[in-house]
């Protein structure tokens, strides 16, 4: 993860400006991951559904033996943006990636996603060995 010292630093964001990948075996294509659980269920709450969604995302790359830190790139949507479902986000990918570098990522406000009360959906690619 590189970030230019000729660009702001984008780390209190919780991303990072260029995904330089060199060696690799693998590809993972991660299809968007919303906040619902195992039975399909949607939880009401923002946070709740950021936190199962990048759960999801962990399960899909748990599966094919890959790991959060093998993503290059994030794209996550988000339904009625604000700066404090903005916050949020950053906070919890500080978390997941205490200690690494963010992957490069791209913040899109969306007026809905594809099912009823989901408010995020996270799509991940993933280069691994």
């Amino acid at each position: 993860m590189v970030n230019p010292n000729t660009l702001y630093n984008p780390s209190a964001f919780a991303y990072s400006h260029v995904a330089e990948i060199r060696h690799y075996l693998r590809i993972l294509h991660i299809s968007g991951q919303g906040g619902e659980n195992q039975r399909g269920q949607l939880a009401n709450d923002f946070a709740q559904q950021v936190h199962q969604a990048f759960l999801n995302v962990q399960h899909a790359l748990d599966a094919v033996g890959a790991s959060l830190f093998d993503i290059a790139v994030l794209r996550i949507l988000v339904v009625d943006h604000s700066p404090k479902k903005h916050q949020f986000l950053i906070q919890e990918m500080q978390k997941l990636w205490k200690d690494q570098a963010f992957p490069a990522c791209t913040l899109i406000p969306v007026p809905c996603l594809a099912l009823h009360g989901m408010q995020i959906e996270i799509e991940a690619t993933a280069y691994c060995l």
